[in-house]
């Protein structure tokens, strides 16, 4: 019987993280369609009906182009990293919570931040390895990026943990039976996008890539598959984040198709930015997270832990 429970947890695993990798290919076609008409162009129109079957050429030309080696790049490292890269960034989506046999288990939002905060490692890694300037100032600048903004993740997050008083994310979804959290917390759901930004090194937050001044970053040696696994696993993060937004405080209803259509807007959200803002300033967005976020998602853990221990004594 056990054995059973653990083929079907692991056929679940499989299928999810196909659908992921579905899902990654036709957000970049989403992201490039919505891009080339904000900026007054068809974008991909070519390749099968409308441009649909462009993520799959575009795959398949990145993962058969030759690939190159730095000479004096620490190999090891520098192979593993994007496979690393992208492996963790689909593990993140082993806390999707499930109603049947699944990864559901009590401490799943722990497992986020821990997962999460380990994708810094490949990045500095990554930069590191290549044994290139540019790529090593662009993996600094992203390590320095993304540690600033993980803090104030977490406290946002811890605001919206007392609230549901559990560290499953499942809870989500029964707290928000009658109304969403962003009704409630909409301050927070703001700070929590803009954080999210800025975790998945996305405009107007993309420094560890500054093409401008630093020549693509910390993927400038990479080309055919390591780039291809860098590039799916900033993605695949970008669609974890907007469904653990939809989850927080959308409403939460995994088990509709309304679910799907509010993941696949706050995806929307993610590209509309890219074809908005320009690129921030770097002293501006260290400004924003240690001086601004920082105190305020500290103000409001406060505020909603009194909140939750004053109706506790109420209850009493």
């Amino acid at each position: 019987m056990i054995f059973f429970d653990f083929l079907s947890v692991f056929f679940s695993m499989i299928l999810l993280v196909i659908g992921v990798l579905v899902g990654v290919a036709f957000l970049t076609l989403l992201e490039r369609k919505v891009l080339g008409y904000i900026q007054i162009r068809k974008g991909p129109n070519k390749v099968g009906f409308n441009g649909i079957l462009q993520p799959f050429g575009d795959a398949i030309k990145l993962f058969t182009k030759e690939q190159t080696f730095p000479f004096m790049s620490n190999f090891n490292v520098y192979f593993m990293s994007p496979l690393m890269n992208l492996s963790l960034s689909l593990m993140l989506w082993m806390c999707m919570p499930f109603l049947t046999v699944f990864l559901n288990f009590d401490l799943s939002c722990l497992f986020f931040l821990t997962v999460s905060s380990l994708g810094v490692y490949m990045l500095m890694l990554a930069g590191w390895s290549s044994n290139s300037s540019y790529a090593l100032l662009g993996s600094l600048r992203a390590v320095a990026q993304t540690i600033s903004y993980e803090v104030s993740l977490a406290l946002i997050l811890m605001s919206f943990l007392f609230l549901i008083l559990s560290i499953n994310i499942l809870d989500f979804i029964y707290i928000q039976k009658y109304i969403w959290l962003i009704f409630l917390m909409f301050p927070l759901t703001l700070m929590w996008l803009v954080s999210a930004l800025a975790e998945t090194n996305r405009t107007p937050f993309d420094f560890a890539e500054g093409e401008s001044e630093l020549v693509s970053g910390f993927n400038i040696e990479y080309s055919s598959g390591g780039f291809a696994m860098i590039f799916l696993a900033e993605y695949s993060s970008i669609l974890f984040m907007s469904m653990i937004s939809t989850l927080m405080f959308l409403g939460g209803d995994l088990y509709t198709f309304w679910f799907f259509i509010k993941l696949t807007l706050v995806s929307f959200f993610w590209v509309w930015v890219r074809g908005t803002l320009p690129r921030f300033r770097y002293d501006k967005l260290m400004y924003l997270a240690w001086k601004s976020f920082l105190p305020s998602s500290l103000l409001y853990l406060i505020f909603y832990f009194s909140l939750k221990m004053d109706i506790f004594i109420r209850l009493l």
